[in-house]
């Protein structure tokens, strides 16, 4: 059962990455005007935002499986519609409902994993899901690249529906339920109110949001930068494929023990440390080789945090409210992946120095997650 979570988790993500460098053109061929398009763009995950919170409620109170089974079915139901948009706004309409239930997903599958993990072995379980995600982001990309440019876009739609629906069919015959709570009460936002005061699960969000800004800043500025050095965009590919097959080593390997032989804050903190110092030489970089070697500390940073981060999550909380839990955590994600872009554009605008104020929140950040673990040492 575990490897049909890894391998759900890799088509859930597949759907975000696969898209990247579609979508865009795919909103311009409709019509849409440039100030639409963003909106197409960024609709996705500020959906994705209240889909994770509304979710972490109903996975605790419904149970992983049936949510699970509910978010996977609804998106490759939504995806069969994007062929048939015809318009700007109807487009902007199925990404928000795409959004929405992409936002139910995530939380159900990582608390899937939670429920699963021995608390020994739980930062192993991590960068497990971590080498999914690195995988889906690798594959995604290129492939929806690829299949957009000897066909159709729309294929790509239909395509990563079918996989939703294979996924379906595995949770319903293979997925045991972990978790099935009787209270069926409504939604009640107090019910949150714990967990977003507890210090671990504030390390974690915060974690996440300077991750996600600063994957938003790489995937806007890199490219500008890579343009600065009079070098196509093959080279931006090459760049961002770097840091993931590290990270991907790291998840991979004997490696990983390290996740569950040092504190998860320890790693989070060094991450985000690499992250701000790799944000503050991009804006300064000349050379096609300092930039690779950029990318490698990128991709060691990247794995420090991700599978770290998810396991302080689960350490946070009990299984009657790791729903709830991993529905703030990915919030603040996505939350993250719309900041990022605007953050890295405005700093660009201004100073002439993308990377600039994203250095500046990783370093930042880095530095109140050391002084909020110092007070919960005692946690670890």
């Amino acid at each position: 059962m575990t490897r049909i979570l890894y391998f759900i988790i890799i088509v859930s993500f597949l759907d975000t990455f696969i898209q990247l460098p579609i979508i865009t053109p795919y909103a311009l061929d409709l019509g849409a005007s440039h100030l639409l398009t963003g909106g197409i763009v960024a609709i996705y995950s500020l959906t994705n935002m209240v889909g994770n919170i509304f979710g972490g409620h109903w996975i605790d109170q419904f149970g992983r499986k049936k949510m699970l089974f509910t978010g996977m079915a609804s998106v490759a139901i939504i995806l069969i519609f994007y062929p048939l948009a015809q318009t700007g706004w109807q487009l902007f309409l199925i990404r928000f409902l795409h959004g929405l239930a992409g936002g139910v997903l995530i939380p159900a599958a990582f608390a899937y994993v939670g429920d699963q993990s021995k608390k020994s072995t739980r930062g192993k379980s991590m960068a497990l899901t971590g080498a999914s995600i690195g995988t889906a982001a690798i594959i995604g990309p290129a492939l929806g690249g690829a299949m957009a440019a000897r066909s159709k876009a729309d294929y790509v739609f239909l395509f990563v529906s079918i996989l939703f629906v294979i996924c379906s069919i595995l949770i319903l015959k293979f997925v045991k339920e972990s978790y099935a709570a009787t209270d069926r009460g409504k939604f009640n936002v107090t019910e949150f109110i714990p967990l977003l005061k507890h210090p671990l699960v504030i390390q974690a969000s915060l974690a996440a949001f300077a991750l996600m800004i600063s994957n938003g800043t790489l995937a806007f500025a890199l490219p500008l930068k890579v343009e600065e050095m009079d070098m196509t965009s093959a080279t931006t590919g090459i760049l961002l494929s770097i840091y993931g097959i590290i990270a991907l080593i790291v998840f991979l390997t004997p490696m990983n023990r390290m996740f569950d032989k040092f504190s998860p804050i320890t790693l989070v903190v060094l991450g985000i440390s690499f992250i701000g110092f790799v944000h503050i030489m991009l804006n300064f970089v000349t050379s096609f080789g300092i930039s690779v070697a950029l990318m490698i500390i990128y991709g060691f940073g990247f794995a420090f945090v991700f599978p770290s981060m998810n396991r302080i999550v689960t350490d946070a909380s009990s299984i009657v409210e790791r729903g709830k839990a991993y529905g703030i955590f990915y919030a603040f994600f996505s939350l993250g992946s719309v900041a990022g872009s605007f953050v890295s554009g405005a700093t660009s605008e201004i100073f002439g120095l993308p990377f600039l104020l994203s250095a500046i929140t990783m370093l930042s950040i880095a530095v109140i997650l050391l002084f909020i673990s110092r007070k919960t040492i005692h946690q670890y």
